[in-house]
C-alpha cells in the first residue's frame, strides 16, 4: 500500500559532510516509490549540486525499510492515459540521464529492496554499495508491465544474459548475486553500510574535482562509440586534461613525493 509522506515532511533530505552530499529519498511508508513529486525533488537537487563547488561526490540513499520500490503504482493508476504515462516515463528518463551526466560521481547506498525503477536508479548511479541484506528485481513482468525503461540502465550496467534473466523472470536477486553480475560494487554488513559508503565517497572526494568531471563524462561517451573512435576521443580528452592546472600539479606532486593541492582548474 502506498502512503504519502506527511505533508510537513520533505520528500527529499540533504546532508553535506566533508565534500559529500547525502540525498535521502524520504517516502518511507511508500518504500520510497518514485512519485512525480519525489522525482522532481531529486532532479532539482541534482541540478543544484552540479554547480556547487563545495560538493565533490553525491550519495543517494533511502529512508525507512527500503531503498526504492520503483514507480508509485497507485499514482500511475490514478492518472490514466497516454499523455500522463508518457510524461511520467519521460520525467523518469530525464532523471536517470541527470545522474549519468552530473559532473560528479554518484554512489547508491542500497538497503532493503531496490525494484523496478528503484533498480534502475541503482544501475544509473556510477557506483553502488549494498547491505548484505539488500535485494534487487525488475518485477514488472509479473504485473503485465515489462520493465522497459529500467532495462536501459540495467542492460548497460550488467551483461545481457543476467539482465534478460532479471527482466524475464522478475525474480529477486540477493546482494551477493548483484555484485557477481556487476550491478553493485561492494556488499557489506548492514550495520557497516554508512561507514563503507562514507569511506568510498571520501576517497573519491579527495581527488581533483575537475579530473573527476572530465573522466566521468569521457567514460560514458566512449562506451557508446566504436573502438577506434573511442580511442580518438579518449586521446583528445587526455590532451585537454593534460593542459589543466590540476594535472600539472598532480604530476609535480607525485614526482616531488608530496600531497597535491587541487584547485579544480
Amino acid at each position: 500500500m502506498t502512503v504519502q509522506t506527511p505533508i510537513n515532511e520533505p520528500l527529499l533530505l540533504r546532508a553535506d559532510r566533508d565534500g559529500v552530499a547525502w540525498l535521502t529519498l524520504n517516502r518511507p511508508q511508500a518504500r520510497n516509490a518514485l512519485s512525480v513529486g519525489l522525482m522532481a525533488a531529486l532532479d532539482d537537487a541534482l541540478a543544484a549540486l552540479a554547480d556547487d563547488p563545495s560538493v565533490r561526490v553525491v550519495v543517494i540513499a533511502g529512508a525507512g525499510p527500503a531503498f526504492c520500490a520503483g514507480h508509485d503504482l497507485r499514482e500511475l493508476r490514478a492518472n490514466p492515459g497516454a499523455e500522463a504515462y508518457a510524461a511520467l516515463f519521460a520525467q523518469c528518463s530525464a532523471l536517470m540521464l541527470r545522474i549519468v551526466r552530473l559532473p560528479k560521481p554518484v554512489i547508491a547506498r542500497v538497503h532493503g529492496v531496490a525494484t523496478a525503477a528503484g533498480c534502475q536508479l541503482v544501475a544509473s548511479c556510477d557506483l553502488a554499495v549494498a547491505a548484505d541484506t539488500a535485494r534487487f528485481a525488475t518485477p514488472g513482468v509479473n504485473i503485465g508491465l515489462f520493465c522497459s525503461t529500467p532495462m536501459v540502465a540495467l542492460s548497460r550496467a550488467v551483461g545481457r544474459k543476467p539482465a534478460m534473466e532479471m527482466l524475464l523472470t522478475g525474480e529477486l536477486i540477493d546482494a551477493a548475486r548483484a555484485r557477481e553480475i556487476g550491478l553493485v560494487n561492494r556488499v557489506v554488513p548492514e550495520a557497516g553500510l554508512d561507514g563503507a559508503v562514507a569511506e568510498l565517497a571520501g576517497r573519491i572526494a579527495a581527488k581533483s574535482p575537475l579530473t573527476l568531471a572530465i573522466g566521468k563524462e569521457a567514460f560514458y561517451r566512449q562506451a557508446e562509440m566504436e573502438l577506434a573512435a573511442a580511442y580518438r576521443y579518449a586521446s583528445e580528452v587526455m590532451t585537454r586534461n593534460m593542459l589543466t592546472r590540476d594535472a600539472g600539479e598532480g604530476i609535480d606532486a607525485f614526482l616531488a613525493k608530496r600531497a597535491p593541492s587541487w584547485t579544480g582548474t
